[in-house]
């Protein structure tokens, strides 16, 4: 067999694991996403996915049942070699005699960081590492963002017309997508930590921003929903503060916030965060920044056009989703995105259009930053 033969067969079974790992979407978080597969003299023998927070590592489900040795294990991940809420997977995967183990990347994790492949090879064991790599990255790009900046993978999402708008001028907004494309958008929070706003949006539209399923579905996460608020205008009779007890309501205020108004969000069950002074006119960024001391792995933005502005000109936005309706809307209608914006068109970020989907007559693109944060 030549080196190039081997190498399209592991990148064969790798792609096998890399869509084991991504099953555990929402489920695994602020974990990564993981996936094993064990191929013996050509044929797949097991495969296996971490399937939840807590839960047993993709190791452990691929493994557990094998007693075969000689077989060729491939993981998307450095196997750990650390006790967490789980005990370590290298030892287990040394147990099982492989004659070669195939890692797509290096878990940059500090307590794991090469340990476990270090493991692997005291043992004896052959490790090729590398195999669709940035693949594997790109897979877990929420996980390693937290733990490079200490903020989650953030999302900003909206829904336009045509010629780019997402109300009317008089501010009548409902609705401009359809309702394949709001349950799409139901689904999308489902996998999610934390859904922010601004004031603004929710006085106009009352939003609850949560995430209700189609039937009996639950979604995987109960996202923190986030209101940014620096006088405290957020009313008690709210939708979102009324819901307090089915998902958690975070409230960033600035210092001049009433006392009065912060205390009574938080006897209804609301947490509310006053911005130190230096982040007054950033409360976007600090909200962030708070979310990711919880391990929050991936936020969604909702708007409105200015909050979605400010993290634009900031430069803390790492997806979009984007859902067009096919209507005009005219006249001075109210954009997506405000804030500074550029002055030049050379200074335009520049995004990778990840796939493109049709909701009935409504597109939703999904785009992703070229160059990662």
């Amino acid at each position: 067999m030549t080196d190039i033969n081997h190498h399209e067969i592991d990148m064969h079974w790798m792609r096998l694991a890399l869509e084991e790992a991504a099953k555990g979407k929402g489920c695994v978080e602020p974990n990564p996403m993981v996936g094993c597969v064990v191929v013996r003299d050509g044929r797949l023998i097991t495969k296996g996915y971490h399937r939840y927070f807590g839960g047993p590592h993709a190791e452990v489900e691929a493994l557990q049942s094998i007693v075969d040795p000689n077989a060729t294990i491939y993981v998307t991940l450095e196997p750990c070699s650390h006790f967490g809420k789980t005990p370590p997977c290298a030892p287990l995967v040394v147990s099982k005699k492989p004659n070669r183990v195939v890692v797509a990347m290096l878990d940059p994790f500090p307590v794991v960081a090469g340990r476990g492949i270090a493991v692997l090879r005291e043992q004896g064991i052959e490790v090729t590492t590398g195999i669709l790599e940035s693949e594997a990255r790109e897979l877990n790009a929420p996980y390693l963002k937290l733990l490079k900046t200490g903020k989650p993978w953030t999302i900003a999402k909206w829904a336009m017309t045509l010629d780019g708008a997402i109300a009317t001028a008089t501010g009548d907004s409902k609705w401009i997508s359809n309702e394949l494309s709001r349950a799409s958008v139901h689904q999308l929070r489902s996998d999610l930590d934390g859904v922010i706003v601004g004031i603004q949006t929710v006085l106009e539209d009352d939003p609850l921003l949560t995430a209700r399923l189609p039937g009996n579905s639950k979604p995987h996460r109960i996202a923190t929903r986030v209101v940014l608020d620096h006088r405290g205008r957020l009313p008690l009779d709210s939708k979102l503060v009324q819901s307090i007890p089915t998902a958690p309501l975070w409230v960033i205020v600035a210092d001049h916030c009433p006392i009065a108004k912060r205390e009574a969000l938080e006897r209804l069950g609301a947490s509310v965060f006053a911005m130190p002074t230096d982040y007054q006119h950033d409360s976007l960024t600090f909200a962030l920044e708070e979310l990711g001391r919880v391990r929050a792995t991936n936020v969604l933005i909702e708007g409105g056009g200015a909050v979605l502005g400010s993290a634009f000109d900031r430069n803390l936005v790492d997806q979009v989703e984007c859902y067009i309706a096919p209507k005009i809307f005219g006249g001075d209608a109210k954009r997506p995105v405000m804030g500074t914006g550029l002055k030049r068109v050379q200074d335009a970020s520049l995004w990778r259009i990840e796939s493109t989907r049709l909701h009935g007559d409504d597109l939703h693109m999904t785009m992703r930053r070229r160059e990662p944060i």
